[in-house]
This record gives C-alpha cells, structure tokens and sequence, in this order.
C-alpha cells in the first residue's frame, strides 16, 4: 500500500495552524516597525509572526533566512509551531542548509508538546531511517500518538504498519479499522486501500474492524490488537 510523504506542505500547514498559535488576535495586524521592535526585544508570539511574514513575502520582500532566523529565535522559547516549521525547514533545506539531523531535533520538540504533525513527521523519519537510525517501532508509536489527534495519514500509515506487521504485531482487523478511520474524510486513496483490505478478510473480521473504528473518538487510545484479526 502507498505511504504518505512527510508533511511537507508548509505554507498550507501556516494557514491551519495560526489560528491555533495565536493568543493576541491582532499580532498579525500590527505594524511591521512595531512586530519588529517587540520581536527584537524577545516576544516569542513575534518572532514566529516576523519568520511567518519573511517566509510568504507578507508587507516584506521573501528571504527564508530571515524566516528560518526568526523561527529559531521562537523555537528556542519554545513556540510549539515555530519548532515544527524550523523542523520543515531543515528537512527541506529552505533557508537553512538541509538536516536531517537537525529536522528531528525541532520535530521531537514539537512533538513532546503533543504538535500531530510533528509526530507524524518523526514516524515518516524513524520508518524511512531519514536523521535517525531506521527504527520501525519509534515510527510506529510516533504515527499511534499523531492517529490519535486524528491525523488521517498517521492512521493511513499505522494501518499500513498493522497490516504488513513491521513495528508492531501483524493484525488485519486493526489494520482495517485504521485505515476505515483514514477514509473518513473520503480520500480516494484512503477509500481505495481500506477496500483492498476487506478483499482478504472475512465478515467476522470485517464487522470488528467496523466496530472499532465507529467507536473510537479522538483523543482517545487507539486499540493495540483485535480479536479475529492477531497473526501468530
């Protein structure tokens, strides 16, 4: 089954996460002498606002080495999001030679403050051995914590994991309810490998990995085995 790349897709992931960062409405509006005066005397909120605005070319020209700066310096405050672009940043070598190294450094960071993304780019890293030595169980329980905030890939990936057992014991029925969670949001691929899974199962097995996934609410721990589905 195809796996999904790290989430690479900076510019979009900025949109969806500002909203969430943001704990003064107006510090996007205000002017970019006054956002450059409060992030040089060490507001974090303005640093990663100044990097967000070098990195689009908003009221400045583009230079994602100012970005990439100005996303350390809030990093380093510990801005959950600033850490996870500083970690895209080095993992796609914009404005910053590339890392990898470097990447999982700010991913674990963001990923320790509970960041899905992050955690889900940690299990792209662990799996592919991409920084890090390859390591099927740290991808595993990465993609399990970023399934849990139902990230959709995360549960794409984990299902696929369940599926051909690396990092965790091969369980088709689990793997299934994963991947019928991934398909929630109707992705023609998501949809497309939950169908080729059900090929191989049977109606018992089909019913459990129903069942699981129709009673699982996010934030809540993902099952680790099913009862039709363990192989021994």
């Amino acid at each position: 089954m195809t796996r999904l790349p790290a989430s690479v897709f900076l510019v979009l992931l900025f949109g969806i996460q500002l909203v969430a960062c943001t704990t003064e409405p107006d510090q996007n509006n205000l002017s970019l002498p006054k956002l450059t005066q409060k992030a040089e005397a060490g507001d974090a909120e303005a640093q990663f606002y100044l990097g967000f605005k070098y990195y689009n070319g908003q009221d400045v020209p583009q230079d994602l080495r100012q970005a990439a700066a100005w996303f350390q310096k809030a990093a380093e405050q510990g801005d959950v999001i600033a850490q996870f672009n500083l970690g895209v940043m080095y993992e796609n070598g914009q404005g910053v030679s590339r890392n990898s190294q470097q990447a999982i450094s700010w991913y674990r960071r963001a990923a320790e403050q509970g960041h899905a993304s992050a955690q889900y780019n940690l299990g792209i890293m662990y799996e592919n051995g991409d920084g890090v030595p390859q390591d099927y169980q740290q991808s595993a329980s990465w993609y399990r914590k970023a399934a849990e905030q139902e990230d959709r890939s995360a549960q794409f990936n984990l299902g696929n994991m369940y599926n051909e057992g690396r990092g965790v014991p091969q369980d088709t029925v689990l793997a299934y309810a994963l991947l019928n969670l991934a398909a929630a949001d109707r992705d023609a691929e998501f949809i497309r490998s939950r169908n080729l899974a059900a090929e191989d199962m049977t109606p018992e097995q089909i019913e459990e990995g129903d069942t699981i996934a129709s009673q699982w609410r996010p934030g809540q721990p993902l099952p680790t085995s099913s009862r039709t589905g363990i192989f021994r």
